[in-house]
């Protein structure tokens, strides 16, 4: 390049750039250094994009003991500024400058690059290096910025960053690497998706505040996205479109504390298949108009949906399938509209809240060692017959387990007495019948001393009967006194004997009173000491 081209502000950038200096050609008057009406800066705050080029790549070496740079302010960049596949040793640092053409980074090496509140038309660094950090702090970039397959050794920091491009990729990232965190916050907005696909981040992810706009479609697509620390979507965090973690890995905790996801009728959160090591917050005012799903989630910790607002009336609300949790807390601030699915989740504690019960349930295969609070069995049963898919056995069983291994035997015996009615239902017409006797007599075998209330009044009917109807004497040179009462009570003893039932015998229909008298005291003494026993052995 010939420096006798060189206009004024080059002049003082290429003087400047061997010993790392700054130039600042910003206005006093600060309304006019918004890099948003830069068509009107003059010759004086111009600077052609090859001559920062020509810097960069060794045009002009550093001066002895000090560090070459590249620092300038307020100045329009126009032409191309293009830095593909090039080594550039020297730091970039360009604060408040309007680029007239996305510059184009990609493949570069760089040392560091820094372009802090500009306006650029876009920015490519596909396949970048920057070995330290990237720093976009304040920066306008429509167009896209594109940075998958970049690999930052340092911070990249997109603070009060503003990406447009609506309708298209305002960030792609796949694959992007970066080795500390990632500042996606104070004001940071993007119209159009932010991608993250397969990203890898060694510190913190912070969406904190960010607000994303991309609907009907993805506003945030960061699926398999591997964080070894925290993801942070809070602090008046909202996308407009879906929020996509499938299959991402979160090394500390995730958050949407407050936050307020909408994609209607559609899936506003999919983080199936995701791996946290600690926590999941949905807390605290976290809202959701469209599907959240942790389908084949495995969290660490507590997954928390205290004071969630969820609604997705024509879909599943929340979809829990194949979850996998320590804890899980399902008490939000009103009861989820929509289908909540629970189903093959494994959970070690369930905490709800019967005051927000989704109308709508489905919990076949839902495995959990202990409920807070247990409520009494008949409270439980209205949880249990939420189940949209209607009479499912498992719910049943693992609900009456849970009863016996926190002591309370009643009420799993009302659980399991409930499962059968409930089947019943879904019986035909022969079957149903044979269910209601077994109900009338010993409640399905689980109110088994009701049947010693048929025993007595069993006995009450056979004594009037024989009282009336004495029956005849087998022997009549050896029989004992006939006494109705005592009779009738060996009738009905399965063991053992009184002397009476073998010395008189009914004839006509006083012998079918008989013989039923004796089916009836086999089956429901046998009964009476089979739940006796049960409870001696729980004693």
């Amino acid at each position: 390049m010939n420096i006798d081209e060189l206009s004024s502000p080059e002049r003082r950038l290429w003087e400047a750039f061997p010993r790392g200096e700054s130039v600042d050609l910003a206005s006093a008057d600060q309304g006019l250094n918004d890099p948003g009406g830069a068509d009107r800066w003059g010759p004086e705050r111009t600077v052609r994009a090859e001559v920062l080029v020509a810097l960069l790549v060794g045009a002009v070496a550093a001066e002895p003991g000090q560090v070459a740079a590249v620092r300038l302010s307020g100045a329009r960049v126009v032409g191309p500024l293009n830095l593909g596949h090039a080594e550039v040793a020297a730091p970039l640092a360009l604060t408040g400058c309007a680029f007239d053409e996305p510059p184009q980074l990609y493949w570069a090496k760089m040392s560091s690059v820094h372009l802090m509140r500009c306006g650029l038309p876009g920015l490519i660094a596909s396949g970048a290096r920057v070995d330290g950090h990237m720093w976009l702090e304040g920066s306008r970039i429509s167009g896209g910025l594109w940075l998958d397959g970049a690999h930052i050794t340092g911070i990249l920091n997109m603070s009060g960053v503003h990406l447009v491009n609506p309708g298209d990729d305002a960030l792609l990232a796949d694959r992007l690497t970066v080795n500390a965190n990632v500042y996606c916050d104070q004001g940071f907005t993007a119209d159009g998706e932010v991608r993250l696909p397969g990203a890898r981040i060694g510190g913190q992810l912070i969406f904190r505040g960010a607000r994303l706009h991309n609907p009907p479609g993805v506003a945030l697509y960061a699926s398999r996205l591997d964080a070894a620390a925290n993801v942070f979507c809070d602090g008046g965090f909202s996308a407009e479109g879906e929020i996509r973690l499938r299959g991402a890995r979160v090394g500390g905790y995730l958050s949407f504390v407050g936050a307020k996801l909408v994609h209607p009728e559609r899936t506003a959160l999919n983080a199936d298949d995701l791996a946290v090591e600690t926590d999941v917050y949905c807390t605290d005012g976290f809202s959701a108009d469209g599907g959240v799903s942790f389908a084949g989630a495995r969290v660490a910790g507590q997954l928390s949906l205290s004071g969630a607002r969820l609604s997705h009336e024509s879909g599943t609300a929340l979809g829990l399938q194949r979850l996998q949790a320590e804890e899980l807390l399902l008490r939000p601030a009103e009861a989820i509209k929509g289908i909540a699915d629970l189903s093959y989740a494994r959970v070690n504690l369930l905490r709800d809240d019967a005051g927000t019960w989704p109308s709508r349930l489905q919990l076949d295969g839902l495995q959990y060692e202990n409920l807070e609070p247990p409520l009494t069995a008949r409270e439980r049963l209205g949880w249990l017959r939420r189940d949209t898919d209607g009479y499912q056995p498992q719910p049943y069983e693992r609900l009456a387990q849970t009863y016996r291994s926190l002591g309370l035997d009643a009420d799993g015996r009302s659980i399991l007495l409930a499962k059968a009615r409930d089947r019943r239902s879904t019986q035909g017409l022969p079957l149903k019948t044979i269910g209601y006797l077994q109900d009338a007599l010993v409640g399905y075998g689980y109110r088994p001393f009701r049947a010693a209330s048929w025993l007595i009044g069993l006995l009450a009917f056979g004594t009037v009967v024989f009282s009336l109807h004495k029956p005849g004497v087998l022997n009549a040179d050896d029989s004992p006194h006939f006494n109705a009462f005592f009779y009738t009570l060996d009738l009905l003893l399965p063991v053992g004997s009184l002397g009476q039932e073998g010395v008189f015998a009914p004839a006509g229909i006083y012998q079918w009173i008989a013989n039923l008298l004796v089916a009836a005291g086999f089956v429901l003494g046998l009964t009476v000491a089979a739940g006796a026993t049960r409870a001696l052995s729980r004693e």
